[in-house]
């Protein structure tokens, strides 16, 4: 594969439009292409998560969810493409069930704090159901695999156990909601 970003400004932009995989342009606050600068927020904050002391697997798992933005950014990018690979949301799925067994039931809600780890977990978890909700306005005027909603609606869930465990981990105590 050769040089892909060999030049970073070509000025095609400056007319307020952008170009789409497939070569086509659009204006530059078209909800697909927020939607796509939502997923690309949502994986510059997990870069920032994985700048915290994680255990090794959850920081592995966290670099597979940020390398299957690239392709669910590339499917968005190019109209009915097939990019995505959805078998990670059956890793996500597994890994929820997997902490939930080891963590308290929740007897109200959570406020976020504690340590850096969970504060980061939790904006992942914020900026997650942002994209989310863009998504399925893209979806509403385009074709959006079901898939590629159902990873972003999962990993929402994901970063909010995530977010727990890191505290566990942390030994923080959980700040509930005060009436």
């Amino acid at each position: 594969m050769g040089n892909r970003l060999s030049k970073i400004y070509t000025k095609t932009g400056d007319d307020g439009t952008t170009g789409l995989g497939d070569g086509s342009r659009v204006k530059k606050d078209s909800i697909r292409i927020e939607a796509m600068g939502d997923i690309d927020e949502l994986n510059c904050n997990i870069g920032l998560l994985r700048a915290e002391k994680l255990p090794e697997k959850i920081d592995a798992l966290l670099k597979q969810i940020q390398n299957s933005f690239f392709d669910l950014g590339g499917e968005i990018s190019i109209p009915d493409s097939n990019i995505f690979n959805p078998s990670i949301i059956e890793k996500i799925e597994i890994e929820i069930d997997r902490y939930n067994e080891v963590l308290p039931p929740l007897k109200e809600f959570l406020i976020p704090s504690g340590s850096k780890g969970v504060a980061f977990s939790h904006i992942c978890r914020s900026v997650c159901r942002r994209a989310e909700r863009k998504l399925v306005r893209v979806a509403e005027f385009e074709d959006v695999r079901v898939e590629s909603r159902m990873f972003i609606n999962r990993l929402s869930d994901f970063f909010f156990v995530l977010a727990r465990v890191i505290g566990a981990q942390d030994k923080v105590k959980e700040s509930l909601w005060e009436r």
